[in-house]
């Protein structure tokens, strides 16, 4: 196993390094089919509820390392989910159904604004910058970028900077709806993790039922979402952690859920 992706539990959160400080963290075939093995892991293990993505040293990612994916290039495209993979941008699988927080800083281009909008919640480091520079690579992106982008920052927002290529900066990305929040560069990783343990304590059946529902709503509409909110009210009033929740709200006590 590679050690450009580390994985470290922190309870029942996930954290998946990116470990190649060296090229800023840019990206190789073997490094894309780590990071999606350990989301594979994310999506199988029930004692993990929440994953977060974090990057070693001082930038998030460069994107893809060309020099090693341009020489791995098939007919078809990029292989880069293995067996017991998922692959973390939703493109080439299904996406991982349980949520997801993304810490960015430095450097943050292509594959690393995709990661963050294959996420749930993105929090960065002041001075951070951006870039979805496909087009000025005489590409397209490819990572879910036109899948996701319009949809999470606004059409124009999300056309002024794929369109150009152009780099944009911290403010910019809190703008658009890009991150969340801005951090000191030394703190947003531990800002990134209280987060991510903050939906751990959350009932982790509910979490994903309403993550899922809002995806849905996204992607069929908000009719077809609508249709299953009941159903999914009944599935989780029968589960034995609504029994626990609605303990603790008549106890006034912090609920301990257990996921089933």
């Amino acid at each position: 196993m590679s050690d450009t992706v580390i994985r470290h539990r922190h309870g029942h959160v996930l954290e998946i390094r990116l470990n190649r400080p060296e090229k800023r963290n840019a990206a190789t075939v073997e490094m894309l089919r780590e990071l999606s093995l350990a989301f594979g892991e994310l999506d199988r293990d029930p004692e993990l509820r929440v994953g977060l993505i974090t990057a070693e040293g001082e930038h998030f990612t460069a994107g893809l390392d060309l020099a090693d994916v341009g020489s791995q290039l098939g007919a078809g495209g990029l292989a880069y989910v293995p067996e017991g993979g998922l692959d973390p941008w939703g493109v080439q699988s299904e996406q991982v159904r349980k949520p997801v927080v993304v810490a960015a800083k430095g450097t943050c281009y292509t594959l690393g604004i995709e990661l963050i909008l294959a996420a749930d919640v993105a929090v960065a480091a002041r001075g951070t910058t951006f870039a979805q520079l496909e087009v000025s690579r005489a590409i397209l992106p490819f990572g879910g970028a036109t899948l996701r982008f319009a949809s999470r920052c606004g059409w124009g927002n999300a056309m002024r900077w794929m369109l150009t290529g152009e780099k944009f900066d911290d403010a910019e990305a809190l703008r658009i709806g890009l991150v969340q929040s801005l951090h000191d560069a030394d703190s947003v990783d531990a800002a990134a993790l209280d987060l991510a343990q903050s939906i751990a304590l959350a009932a982790p059946l509910a979490v994903q039922a309403t993550l899922a529902n809002a995806r849905l709503a996204q992607s069929a509409g908000a009719s077809e979402a609508a249709q299953k909110l009941q159903p999914e009210l009944m599935r989780l009033m029968a589960s034995s952690d609504a029994k626990r929740g609605f303990a603790a709200f008549l106890s006034r006590t912090q609920a301990t859920f257990e996921g089933d």
